[in-house]
């Protein structure tokens, strides 16, 4: 998932957004079933919050850990992932990851000693992966003590690391995307922990899911004009969680800027953002040529689908500055609902 940093220098905007986002959040209850946003906020100024959407009522819960907790949740937040009772926030800048009650968003531990979180995998009750953009290794964490056990080295020999982000996982392998001038998915062997294969695609993967026929799909952004690492016609990719081979390329034109390919419930569709919303199906041979929802001018940076009946979430940045806002579609892009979030709202975690 490409989240770029973004520095912006108005502080008392900044600072008026965050006031009207936690007058916001009083007199709602937490123990209801929906979706947590990850508002990441501006990069150096620790404005990022973490909201929360009441499917059902249609209620937005706002700066949800700020309220139960007293204090912010950091700079740039990533991602949550959802475990069993808990919800793990992963803040990116800040270095550490919030354990928090699912329904009362209160602190229950807190994993330090990281250098760049991105995402979390869990393998069990005592044992989970935490990608890292920076720390040229992926994290070994036991979820129960919220401590470290080990690091998986990742240096590429060359002086320079592979920044791993998203993860899916087949039988005992687990694959990962490096999308910061980077063109490889990293396979880790999950009973010995370390890297046995590296499959080469275009330059920068930014997100990674696997279907239900055991397909991996990440989809590359193709970099920018003069990048040091390079300027590519950006491309879907299809890989064979098997053999751990490229089976198709899909590319787009030189200037389209896709991200965030996601699946549906039963995996069977993809869903990726190029400017509008996109879906195909995973045994389609070509990219569709109508998208499911159009952009009309808005900047979509965050893309989920329910997994129990395929409504799509978007979320749009806006200018970077304001309050997000997320809209949200049928499975056939009808719209149903929008509501104002945090600053940057760009990623998403149903709370089942």
């Amino acid at each position: 998932m490409r989240k770029p940093y973004i520095l912006i220098f108005l502080c008392l905007f900044l600072s008026s957004c965050m006031e009207d986002i936690q007058e916001e959040v009083q007199n709602y209850e937490t123990d209801l079933n929906g979706l947590f946003i990850v508002n990441e906020g501006n990069f150096m100024y620790g404005n990022a919050s973490l909201s929360f959407y009441d499917i059902e009522n249609k209620k937005i819960m706002n700066d949800v850990f700020f309220h139960a907790n007293g204090k912010p949740l950091g700079d740039v937040a990533q991602s949550v992932t959802v475990r069993g009772d808990l919800a793990y926030v992963v803040v990116n800048n800040s270095s550490v990851i919030f354990v928090i009650d699912k329904n009362t968003f209160k602190i229950k531990g807190l994993i330090k000693g990281l250098t760049s979180p991105r995402y979390i995998h869990f393998m069990s009750d005592t044992k989970a992966y935490v990608t890292d953009l920076y720390a040229k290794a992926i994290t070994v964490i036991d979820p129960s003590t919220f401590s470290i056990i080990k690091r998986i080295d990742l240096n590429n020999g060359i002086g320079k690391q592979h920044p791993t982000e998203q993860m899916v996982q087949y039988k005992n392998l687990l694959f990962t995307n490096c999308w910061s001038y980077d063109n490889k998915i990293l396979v880790i062997d999950t009973n010995t922990d370390k890297l046995i294969d590296k499959i080469e695609v275009p330059i920068q993967p930014s997100s990674l899911c696997i279907d239900k026929n055991n397909k991996i799909w990440t989809i590359t952004d193709g970099g920018y004009e003069d990048s040091p690492y390079g300027h590519e016609i950006p491309a879907l990719i299809k890989i064979d969680a098997e053999t751990r081979k490229v089976e198709r390329v899909f590319k787009f034109k030189l200037n389209d800027s896709p991200s965030e390919v996601c699946l549906n419930g039963t995996k069977d569709k993809i869903f990726f953002i190029n400017n509008d919303i996109w879906k195909m199906d995973v045994k389609a041979n070509s990219l569709p040529e109508k998208p499911l929802i159009n952009s009309n001018g808005t900047i979509y940076y965050g893309l989920s689908v329910n997994p129990q009946n395929g409504e799509v979430y978007v979320a749009d940045a806006i200018d970077y500055v304001q309050r997000g806002i997320v809209y949200r579609y049928s499975n056939k892009g009808e719209a149903i609902d929008n509501f104002k979030v945090g600053i940057i709202p760009g990623a998403f975690c149903f709370k089942k």
